[in-house]
């Protein structure tokens, strides 16, 4: 027979404390069973192996084939003004984003 965990009276207060319920508001039989379930829950996701660096998953990326870290020119205001004609006073005109009552 496997040995099912449970909570103990002390941890199922601790949890109503921290939800700010009170044992008077809260069948705790009720309760104790829903949490038990929950704990349950970690002992079947404990059997996984998780023994893979979770990094993994993402690319790496190598600091060496960064660009390098240099100044370069950017655009002058004059070829930014050929980017739209919706340019004005150093500004681009966007549409309005946000509605009514924002």
């Amino acid at each position: 027979m496997e040995n099912k965990r449970t909570v103990n009276e002390e941890t199922l207060e601790n949890l109503l404390y921290l939800s700010r319920l009170s044992p008077e508001s809260t069948n705790m039989e009720t309760l104790k069973s829903q949490v038990d379930e929950i704990v349950g829950y970690f002992d079947i996701l404990s059997k996984y192996d998780d023994s893979e660096n979770p990094y993994d998953a993402y690319p790496t990326t190598k600091a060496e084939l960064l660009r390098n870290d240099e100044v370069v020119a950017g655009l002058e205001m004059h070829d930014v003004k050929k980017v739209t004609e919706h340019f004005l006073d150093g500004y681009f005109q966007v549409p309005k984003v946000l509605g009514e009552g924002a």
